[in-house]
Parts: structure tokens; sequence; C-alpha cells
């Protein structure tokens, strides 16, 4: 009986010491560094909300261009805020620089937003000249 004893304890001890490693590499199918591949994919997720407080900054100015648009690749991320320790909601603070024509800047602005796209805040910090080339 203690042999059997013996010998079950040691292939338990055996089957739970032995570990084969596992490795993983994520796939970045991307023409980017896997870092920034990821900025982009957040950045743009946010998209809906930033194109709204754009709207909201510019409807009051008369001399804004019309079709003022953003590109995610002129985005900063300024800050990633966790609110609710891990996993839990975050705000993401963005500095966009919105432009006309052949990417003209008109302007700086930070937008805060939530991870799930909820426009959360945004403030104009500056508008540049008009370029009119007629």
């Amino acid at each position: 009986m203690k042999k059997q004893a013996v010998s079950l304890i040691f292939t338990i001890f055996f089957l739970v010491s032995y570990q084969v490693p596992a490795h993983s590499q994520t796939i970045n199918e991307a023409d980017t560094e896997l870092s920034d591949t990821l900025k982009y994919a957040l950045i743009n997720s946010l998209r809906e909300p930033i194109d709204r407080a754009i709207t909201e900054i510019y409807k009051d100015d008369k001399d804004a261009p019309e079709g003022l648009t953003w590109a995610s690749y002129d985005t900063e991320i300024l800050k990633i805020k966790q609110l609710y320790g891990v996993g839990g909601a975050y705000e993401i603070t963005l500095k966009v620089k919105p432009y006309y024509r052949a990417h003209i800047t008109y302007g700086e602005d930070v937008i805060i937003v939530s991870a799930d796209g909820k426009l959360i805040d945004y403030e104009h910090l500056k508008t540049y000249p008009l370029n009119n080339f007629n």
C-alpha cells in the first residue's frame, strides 16, 4: 500500500511539475509597429465622438472652411485615464488638428472621449489663419 501511495504521489508531482511552455505572438498585419497600429486602431474607433466634437467646436466659426476633417495619424493621445481599476472605464484625451483641402491645418483642439465612444469634453486651443488660394 505504501508503494502505491508513493507511486501515486510521485506521478502526480511529476505531472504537475512538467509544464510545456506556451509561447504566443501577436500577429501584426499592418505597415507600422504594433504600438502604432494599436494607437491608430484606438483613435479610429473613436471617430464618431471626435467628429461630433469638431462639429460643435467650429459650428459658430463663420470663417471655418466647409468639410473640416481630421486624420488619425496626425492625432496625439495625450492621456489615457483609468477610472475604476484594470478593465474598468477609460477616458482618452486627444489632441486633434482639423484640416481642410490638402491637409491645411485650421485649428488645434483637445477632445476627451470615453473608451466606449462617448464625447465627454472638448476645448478649442488655437485657430490658424485661413489660406485662400484664389
